[in-house]
């Protein structure tokens, strides 16, 4: 019998999670191969939207996935313990109470702040990089505008208001956005007067966000500068203390909140661990992830360095480059234990994004006309949502809906505020009931008047006095629907009626018993449009309803509560296993 080949990815980052996934999904069908990743914690942590936290738009279970979630229904076994080093000759990880051996491993341990050697950065500066960091920022924030509340002394209450972020690339940029917002809501909070508020972005380079195009840069300094902020460009830092920090110019600006946000290097574990290192520790690979040193173990993502050549950029520190690495190092591991040839990392990224705030956005997206505004921020949504279902399916974009749109923390709008999302699904179930039943007596009473046995309808063609008779096409109806009535439903008259009865009846039945409501509310809505079009004669109590209950009428005393939860995990299971199974049992994971 061939001995188990023993697969580990430590981290449990962007990168190591689609490595370990992607390894999942070509080796599902063996069972001589087992696949297991490390993380120091039991969740993963979508560090690009940390910002949120810090600025208090999302609580930390809103970028918290649980690992166990994220891997039920695969083969990939999840263990919590922190790696302490890594013996490559005898290929095997240690950590304080116990070690695992593998045949191969992809090192994901992510990367760390790095302080360029200027004086005091590391000993006063907050960094956000760890959900830890994005807590005490946020508990920084509003102790500082309590104790300003409270000061009597202008210059110190100047100081303590006066914030400022180091870094003007996506991560300061985003982090003084949320900033922006929560200022407006902590000064009306603590009775303090907004121009009081500073905030400073402070960045080395001549101009922020310089991956984005001189359009999108001034777009976002304008929105920037357009809120109070500060944007100091050409002003590297030289030293930071307790309460100041000095530029190369020869300024000084005095404040007790700096975050630091000027730029990573790869995780000190991984950068120490004795394999080849480039740029800020940074592992050297091969073009198929293999580190220089050991071709069974691979390095992906911020812990990797890789240059195709040397006319070209390096990989960038980017989640889709994590992404992208992770899948071709699940690959050509595969490919090694089958014989098959290994594939070389064909980076393909498709643009950025940038939030500033929880309302405006930039974004050059291959493809797509540069974006700024709402159109921006909804496109970042979807890219999270995206990402968020190739790991977890519906569950998790059901999840980051809502901490991110219905129950983030940010306050309301007034119009906003009138809407009790909480209860609408208690409110909707008499409403949602009635309105099924009057849909079905609406199809019943058309099958008693012989629309299953005779023509019912009539076009603009068709002269009739029968009463019984259905005249679709009126002075009001708009040209191009009259001819689809005359070409397309009169001549398959028969067929659209019973059309017409059938989605009746189901509409209702579906609203009364609860089941896949947001569908047959959908449906409802089509149908009374369809009936305004065509005879006009519908009732609008009808058309009013249905929009009622496309928000969640089914949730509360309706099989949707047993139904949806089922079809979430069943769309889980096939997409990590590209099979149905109508009984899922979950795998047993390993935790330690």
């Amino acid at each position: 019998m061939e001995r188990l080949k023993k697969i580990v990815v430590l981290g449990a980052g962007y990168g190591g999670i689609e490595a370990a996934l992607d390894l999942h999904r070509r080796t599902r069908k063996r069972n001589d191969i087992s696949i297991t990743i490390i993380d120091k914690n039991h969740y993963h942590t979508l560090l690009t939207e940390l910002h949120e936290v810090a600025g208090n738009r999302v609580t930390p279970d809103g970028l918290m996935i649980d690992l166990e979630k994220v891997f039920e229904y695969t083969s990939v076994n999840v263990v919590r313990d922190k790696i302490k080093k890594i013996d490559f000759e005898k290929q095997t990880l240690i950590s304080a109470e116990n070690s695992y051996d593998y045949d191969y491993l992809v090192l994901a341990a992510g990367s760390e702040p790095t302080y360029f050697g200027i004086p005091g950065m590391k000993e006063h500066a907050y960094t956000l990089w760890s959900m830890e960091d994005a807590l005490k920022i946020n508990s920084h924030i509003r102790s500082v505008f309590k104790r300003a509340s409270l000061e009597k002394d202008d210059e110190k209450r100047r100081n303590l208001l006066t914030i400022v972020v180091g870094g003007g690339g996506f991560t300061g940029i985003e982090t003084v956005g949320e900033l922006i917002q929560w200022s407006d809501e902590l000064c009306s909070d603590y009775g303090i007067d907004r121009n009081e508020v500073s905030l400073v972005v402070v960045e080395a380079l001549d101009k922020i966000l310089p991956n984005l195009t001189d359009r999108l840069i001034e777009k976002a300094t304008a929105f920037l500068e357009g809120k109070g902020v500060k944007v100091m460009t050409r002003s590297p830092i030289t030293e930071v203390t307790e309460d100041s920090l000095a530029l190369k110019s020869g300024e000084t600006i005095y404040t007790e909140t700096l975050i630091w946000t000027g730029g990573v290097q790869c995780n000190a574990f991984a950068a120490s661990s004795g394999l080849t290192t480039n740029r800020r520790g940074r592992i050297e690979v091969n073009e198929h992830m293999q580190t220089r040193d050991y071709p069974n173990v691979y390095a992906i993502g911020d812990n990797c360095y890789y240059q195709k050549s040397e006319d070209e950029m390096p990989m960038p520190a980017l989640v889709e480059s994590a992404l992208q690495s992770g899948k071709c190092a699940a690959h050509n591991i595969i490919a090694d234990i089958t014989g098959r040839k290994k594939e070389p990392m064909k980076l393909n990224l498709h643009g950025v994004m940038v939030s500033i705030g929880s309302r405006y956005a930039v974004a050059k997206v291959t493809g797509l006309p540069q974006l700024s505004g709402y159109l921006a921020t909804a496109l970042k949504h979807l890219v999270n949502m995206h990402y968020l279902f190739g790991i977890g399916g519906l569950r998790f974009i059901i999840d980051y809906i809502d901490h991110q749109l219905l129950h983030n923390t940010r306050k309301p709008s007034p119009a906003m505020s009138l809407i009790p999302v909480n209860l609408a699904s208690l409110w909707l179930v008499p409403l949602r009931i009635y309105l099924g039943i009057m849909w079905v007596m609406s199809g019943m009473e058309k099958v008693n008047t012989g629309w299953l046995e005779n023509v019912m309808m009539a076009g603009s063609t068709d002269a009739t006095s029968s009463a019984s008779i259905l005249t679709l096409v009126n002075s009001h109806t708009p040209g191009w629907y009259a001819w689809i009535v005359d070409n397309i439903m009169i001549p398959n008259a028969m067929l659209f009626q019973k059309m017409i009865v059938v989605t009746e009846i189901g509409i209702g039945l579906a609203l009364i018993a609860g089941l896949f409501t947001f569908i047959a509310a959908a449906v409802a809505v089509v149908m009374n449009i369809n009936f305004m079009l065509s005879t006009g004669l519908t009732d609008y109590w009808f058309f009013v309803a249905s929009i009622a209950c496309l928000g969640g009428a089914g949730r509360s005393f309706g099989l949707d509560h047993y139904v949806m939860p089922y079809l979430v995990r069943l769309s889980k299971y096939f997409w990590h296993n590209k099979t149905l199974a109508l009984f899922m049992r979950k795998k047993k994971q390993l935790s330690v």
